[in-house]
């Protein structure tokens, strides 16, 4: 037995959803560097380019001579016509994908009920829900047909317990919680393996976004603790990916050392 044998990633194919920065992008080359083949999508197309070079390195620094294919692939998951298309961009020595990582999603303000956005609040739900759920029903049916796959979602403490100015995210992650859990127990009489990993505090664009783009008080998030970072979740994902075919890490729920949940954290300096 191995500390974490990662052999079973080798060749094969990988399709990450908001896979131009952040956790995507972290996992993307964690994946390459696993030997396994990528589909990086993402709205962001100079974005990608940028992953599929650091993949590109990633996999020729780990010596491996097996997968290191990479593509890249304009997509925004809120579109249904460009989820319904997306065979169409692939590569088609590439189609045959192992691994779904649905990792999109956003959040988009602190305002409370009564004070929301139709357009916020349809936004998150869009990407966040029906894009997740878009981009499983696209996979599954290939996944029944050859008897294989993985589907891996990114979830969030967010659909664990829900916080004050967080009413729609949370919503939209409990969602995901719910939804994921429905398709494993959907799936049990196959060989698909069904994963949601939950993060706590990652400092990454996500709060930038969150904040409308001020940084000051996206950075005031994290002050006097030790947020996670993209890698941390991205091992994880990988590490999800990599058990044996017999194991199913159903849920993953990750948090800093100084966090206990949305709104209970210690922050007693770095």
């Amino acid at each position: 037995m191995s500390v974490f044998n990662a052999s079973r990633l080798i060749g094969k194919t990988v399709l990450i959803t908001g896979a131009s920065a952040g956790i995507g992008a972290a996992t993307a080359v964690l994946f390459a560097k696993g030997g396994s083949n990528i589909i990086l999508a993402a709205r962001r197309v100079d974005a990608l380019k940028s992953v599929a070079e650091a993949c590109t390195a990633a996999h020729k620094e780990s010596g491996l001579q097996q997968g290191g294919k990479f593509a890249t692939v304009q997509l925004d998951v809120s579109d249904k016509k460009q989820v319904a298309s997306l065979f169409d961009k692939i590569p088609q020595d590439l189609r045959n994908i192992d691994i779904l990582v649905n990792n999109a999603g956003f959040v988009l303000g602190v305002e409370k009920v009564g004070d929301i956005a139709d357009t916020d609040l349809e936004a998150m739900f869009q990407v966040n829900v029906f894009g997740l759920i878009a981009m499983t029903q696209l996979v599954i049916k290939d996944f029944r047909a050859r008897k294989t796959g993985h589907i891996i979602n990114v979830g969030s403490i967010a659909g664990r317990e829900p916080y004050a100015g967080g009413s729609i995210y949370c919503a939209t992650k409990h969602a995901v919680r719910a939804f994921t859990g429905a398709l494993l127990r959907e799936v049990v009489d196959t060989p698909i393996r069904v994963t949601e990993v939950q993060p706590g505090m990652v400092e990454t664009e996500f709060s930038v976004v969150r904040f409308r783009g001020d940084k000051s008080a996206a950075d005031k998030v994290y002050e006097g603790l030790q947020p996670l970072v993209a890698e941390d979740i991205a091992e994880e994902i990988v590490w999800a990916a990599s058990r044996p075919p017999h194991v199913n890490i159903a849920e993953l729920f990750v948090l800093p050392v100084n966090q206990a949940s949305p709104t209970i954290n210690y922050r007693g300096g770095k």
